[in-house]
């Protein structure tokens, strides 16, 4: 657990010390939010479907989070070209404790991403319905640790960066596009229904919008349900790729 606890430690300094990296982060949900959120906001609304910052914000929180928690994968990639990650495989810690500490690490920080993206949607007017949604960290917390440890799961594969980012980027704009971040899923088609089923980050967007504006495509007992399992999966075989690694 001491290692464990270090790692994790380790993973919020280095990433809290790179303040480019925390404003560089922002500057995408900000976009959406604002661009988007102020550009179709009159479209949605003659659409009869109500605010559309309303409905922006639980998508825009979720996007900070995928992005910042897929990326993360990269100080596996970057440890591995400098030999960082060679001296802490040589520590006397189990392996499944090092990507653990570096998973919980990485998904703390994309939680206080996804935190601050929220309290930064209050400059646009979003107000949530319900004050007691304090629930939603514990959503976003399963969100960043699931793609925390697909990022490692890629990343314990490769030893370039380039390669990583292509992958992620390939990743990325599927997810977010086709979890009902941008649009309502009620009326979508048939088969861009059945395709935003299986992405995971439809249930994190969909938990996230039931307990800041009480609307739900799948409902809450569903949408935990399936985060939690894919987030025991996703731990267990990134920590598996992970113990794999030969330096």
């Amino acid at each position: 657990m001491k290692a464990i606890y270090i790692l994790w430690l380790r993973q919020v300094i280095r990433y809290f010390r790179t303040r480019s990296r925390i404003i560089g982060a922002l500057g995408q949900p900000l976009l959406f939010l604002f661009a988007l959120g102020y550009g179709l906001g009159p479209i949605f609304a003659k659409a009869g479907n109500g605010n559309y910052i309303e409905f922006l914000v639980p998508g825009v929180v979720a996007q900070s989070i995928l992005f910042t928690s897929l990326f993360s994968g990269i100080d596996v990639i970057w440890d591995k070209q400098f030999g960082f990650l060679k001296e802490t495989l040589a520590a006397p810690v189990s392996r499944l404790e090092i990507m653990l500490g570096r998973s919980l690490g990485g998904a703390t920080v994309a939680v206080f991403q996804g935190i601050i993206v929220f309290l930064l949607s209050f400059l646009a007017g979003f107000k949530p319905k319900n004050w007691e949604s304090i629930f939603i960290i514990f959503i976003m917390f399963l969100m960043a640790l699931f793609f925390t440890s697909l990022g490692t799961a890629i990343a314990s594969l490769l030893d370039d960066l380039q390669g990583f980012q292509l992958i992620m980027n390939f990743l990325v704009m599927p997810l977010f596009f086709l979890s009902g971040s941008l649009f309502p899923l009620n009326n979508a088609p048939y088969v861009l229904k059945i395709i935003a089923s299986f992405d995971p980050l439809s249930f994190g967007v969909d938990a996230i919008r039931f307990l800041l504006t009480g609307t739900t495509q799948f409902g809450l007992p569903i949408d935990i349900t399936v985060l939690s399992i894919c987030t025991v999966v996703m731990v267990t075989m990134g920590a598996w790729l992970f113990s794999k690694i030969e330096i």
